[in-house]
């Protein structure tokens, strides 16, 4: 025979592990994690697997455990003795602990896996001197391309998983954020439009509601916070009597509250996040003289946009608004989904 008919070590874990990769890239098409394997006996592939465990609904169904099964049905005999073994990546516990049951030969692996690996990376079943039988194992055999294809896969899926998040933020039904108009019909309009900002950096994108007297050429204002545990409204008096004497006030709704949009995260709340977005409004309307006014609750609140924009507030007065009915306090929040801020606003001054 011909050198060629001699192929070395190398050449033959090479045409293997190419075997494997096929298998691997199998598993990609059907959208599971590409590992691939493949049992050699004699010179011949009498197994071979890919990845099925998301088709499957079975933990177990990885490729190697998929190829150990059919190579025992074909030799019939759940020993695979002189049997070897190529996957594309390193075997987990699971498998590795197959692969000694079923006696194999040599286990050869493409890419080392730093998380689950147990030959050799996160740990070595294999040379535990304990185990009554031992199998040799080599990896790192076309390292660079079983990588690449997991690295491929997995990349796929985040931008896939990204343009899925995307386009349902894009679907989210409007009441799912905001509440209907229909829920403020019955209550007696305030005099001015509502105004909205939703491009402040810190909003990321959501609808801030405000009301504003006027005029808007100037610096100087009073801004009106609400309470925990109310909206806006609760100004009305006070912006009324604003508006017939052509004071500028603002009265604005937190996120989370009254007609501005409302996150069902509790942990968006924190105070420090509602105080950024707050100093970007004062600065987006170029006040620089702002009187504020709050309920003494909100003190917390108040602290933190001081420490933001204090250089803008001249002023700070703590007086409680209007009490406003349970019917004008449950208007913004159609349903528990809507009061995510309630909750985080009660427990903050709760504690404080």
């Amino acid at each position: 025979m011909t050198p060629a008919d001699h192929p070395s070590a190398h050449e033959r874990d090479t045409r293997w592990m190419r075997a494997a990769l096929a298998q691997a890239r199998a598993a990609a098409a059907s959208d599971e994690v590409p590992v691939g394997a493949v049992v050699i006996c004699g010179g011949q592939i009498i197994g071979h697997g890919a990845n099925a465990s998301i088709a499957q609904h079975d933990p177990t169904a990885h490729a190697e455990i998929i190829a150990l099964r059919a190579a025992a049905q074909h030799l019939g005999n759940y020993r695979l003795h002189g049997c070897e073994l190529y996957v594309t990546l390193e075997p987990c516990l699971m498998c590795a602990g197959a692969m000694l049951h079923a006696r194999l030969k040599r286990v050869v692996f493409g890419a080392p896996d730093h998380k689950t690996g147990s030959a050799g990376s996160v740990l070595n079943v294999f040379a535990l001197d304990a185990v009554n039988h031992q199998t040799q194992v080599a990896g790192g055999v076309l390292e660079g391309e079983c990588a690449l294809l997991l690295q491929d896969f997995f990349r796929t899926q985040r931008q896939r998983q990204a343009a899925d998040k995307a386009q349902a933020g894009r679907a989210l039904r409007e009441d799912a954020l905001r509440t209907s108009d229909s829920r403020f019909a019955t209550l007696p309009d305030l005099p001015g439009p509502a105004l909205y900002v939703h491009d402040l950096p810190a909003l990321n994108g959501l609808r801030l509601h405000y009301l504003d007297s006027g005029p808007c050429d100037g610096h100087d204002a009073t801004v009106c916070l609400h309470g925990s545990a109310d909206w806006s409204y609760a100004w009305r008096g006070a912006f009324m009597q604003a508006n017939a004497h052509g004071q500028r006030v603002i009265c604005l709704d937190l996120i989370g509250f009254g007609r501005s949009d409302k996150p069902k995260k509790m942990t968006l709340h924190s105070l420090s996040w509602h105080a950024l977005y707050l100093a970007q409004l004062l600065d987006r309307l170029d006040l620089r003289r702002v009187r504020l006014v709050a309920p003494k609750e909100m003190q917390a609140l108040v602290q933190h946009l001081l420490d933001l924009a204090g250089a803008s507030i001249t002023e700070v007065l703590y007086q409680q608004p209007e009490v406003l009915s349970s019917e004008t306090l449950d208007a913004p929040f159609p349903d528990d989904g809507h009061r995510a801020a309630l909750r985080a606003f009660s427990a903050t001054v709760g504690s404080s």
